[in-house]
């Protein structure tokens, strides 16, 4: 057995005050060199790399981020091209557009039936009215005719009259008209020389209309051409004796 080194700690298994396999020294404690321990004070190159080496890993993570971005908007859309329920839905929008565009025509086009057949139910009951009133005019007309239309009696007659004819009654007939067989009543028959076709030579009731429709047809004597009209001279001019 051999006795321990005088100055020499005898617990102390290290050599140099270099810790032994299996030891570690205490941060800080001086090595040979003089210098303390790297494991507790990093060098600054090393700091350096670990920064670049974590940009480098955050920028590689975002980039793929984007990318998985992207392919999930990819394979969103096409997925959503070929859903089979959304192509079901989509089919259905359209018909139920199509059949409110139908509705709408046809409400549209009852509308306007509706006011063309108001519009003609209020011109058919004016024109019942003034077909009531014809005979009330037709009084009026022989009372002027005979001179009997004056005074207060007069007045009234012009009120009704201009009434309903801004409502829309108007008369026709008249001497020297052409003979309309739509709406003149011939009651007598005449022929003349005077005349080259069938015309209106008296009016024996005016006739009148309301708006489009003929409310009663005028009753009139219709005198004809009896033959004897002098012809049209159809005669050709002598050619020039020049040109002979």
């Amino acid at each position: 057995m051999q006795d321990p080194v005088v100055g020499q700690d005898a617990t102390d298994s290290s050599v140099g005050g270099v810790p032994t396999s299996g030891q570690d020294a205490p941060a800080g404690t001086p090595q040979g060199d003089g210098a303390t321990d790297d494991a507790a004070t990093p060098a600054p190159g090393a700091l350096d790399g670990l920064a670049g080496e974590a940009r480098a890993a955050q920028a590689a993570a975002d980039a793929s981020a984007s990318d998985a971005s992207a392919s999930d908007a990819t394979a969103g859309g096409t997925a959503e091209g070929a859903d089979p329920e959304l192509e079901r839905v989509r089919g259905e929008l359209a018909e139920r557009t199509a059949d409110l565009q139908r509705v709408s025509a046809e409400f549209t086009n009852f509308r306007r039936r509706t006011e063309r057949e108001r519009e003609s139910t209020v011109a058919s009951a004016k024109a019942s009215v003034a077909g009531e009133l014809l005979t009330v005019l037709d009084d009026v007309e022989r009372a002027a005719s005979h001179g009997d239309l004056t005074g207060p009696f007069k007045v009234v007659a012009d009120r009704l009259t201009e009434t309903l004819q801004r409502a829309g009654l108007t008369p026709f007939g008249a001497e020297g008209d052409t003979f309309d067989p739509s709406v003149h009543e011939a009651v007598a028959h005449d022929t003349s020389p005077d005349v080259s076709g069938p015309t209106v030579t008296t009016v024996m009731r005016r006739g009148y209309r309301f708006g489009d429709r003929v409310l009663r047809a005028a009753m009139v004597a219709v005198t004809d051409s009896d033959g004897t009209a002098p012809a049209t001279d159809t005669t050709s001019e002598p050619a020039d004796a020049g040109t002979s």
